[in-house]
């Protein structure tokens, strides 16, 4: 696949062009800068339902400013960004909090609450979206499930600082899923982890998405995460999708911007 191939993969990747499923997430022609740093300029992107899409990108590349734009937190300063269905610019706060309840978050650090026992972490979004949930008398059955689904029901009444990194992250999973999110947003999910954790990690990733058919958008600088997980990848330089396509296709690609992503 030689450049011009790459780019035009990268902006005719649109619906209707044999991926059947709905689009969950659609970015067209997202524009951002900082003074004279010019950080997105025009990307586009479209997540589908139930899909595992990684956008991979050199540090500053601006992957974290478009998912800040993808969830209302900074305006772009120009384009189109629609999730579920909804347009995010025309969204008052309350509806915009309301669709942030139906998007999980894996943050890097895990941002688990150090003062708050594994099962407060996991009580605290219940608290905040009870529009969602409703008031529950018990949280325990709900806490509980959530934390089988990563393998932690043992450690429900520990503290932050007692877990590994690995059990952390895991937890942070669990807190994620027990609003039942119909998208997850992962930010480097095996970022700081040794070899063995990241492979458990993305193993569990794997199955959750199995099991609760939920539409997946990955932020990652691991190769080896994006190999496993992916279904598709886009990859993010100079601020606009510059190549999209399968693992397999892009590993092979001649293009030297394409390769620097792949090179060990």
């Amino acid at each position: 696949m030689n450049k011009e191939e790459v780019i035009d993969t990268a902006h005719t990747a649109t619906p209707g062009t044999g991926n059947e499923r709905n689009a969950v997430i659609r970015i067209r022609d997202v524009y951002k800068s900082f003074g004279d740093n010019h950080v997105l300029n025009g990307f586009n992107m479209v997540l589908y339902e139930g899909e595992n899409l990684v956008v991979m990108g050199k540090s500053g590349s601006g992957k974290s400013v478009m998912i800040k734009c993808l969830v209302g937190l900074m305006a772009p300063d120009s384009g189109y960004i629609e999730v579920m269905g909804k347009e995010i610019a025309t969204l008052d706060h309350e509806t915009l909090d309301i669709l942030r309840s139906d998007i999980g978050f894996l943050f890097q650090g895990s941002a688990l609450y150090d003062s708050m026992t594994v099962r407060e972490n996991l009580e605290f979004p219940m608290r905040r979206h009870k529009e969602k949930l409703g008031v529950i008398d018990d949280t325990t059955p709900l806490v509980l499930e959530a934390l089988e689904n990563v393998g932690l029901a043992h450690a429900i009444d520990l503290m932050p600082a007692e877990l590994s990194g690995g059990m952390k992250r895991r937890v942070a999973l669990a807190r994620t899923l027990i609003l039942k999110p119909k998208i997850i947003l992962y930010d480097e999910p095996t970022s700081g982890l040794d070899p063995i954790t990241a492979k458990e990690i993305i193993e569990l990733m794997r199955s959750i998405q199995k099991k609760y058919g939920t539409s997946s958008l990955i932020i990652t600088h691991d190769v080896d995460c994006a190999r496993v997980i992916s279904e598709r990848m886009i990859l993010l330089v100079d601020g606009i999708n510059y190549a999209e396509g399968t693992y397999d296709v892009l590993s092979k690609s001649t293009d030297p911007k394409v390769d620097a992503f792949f090179k060990k």
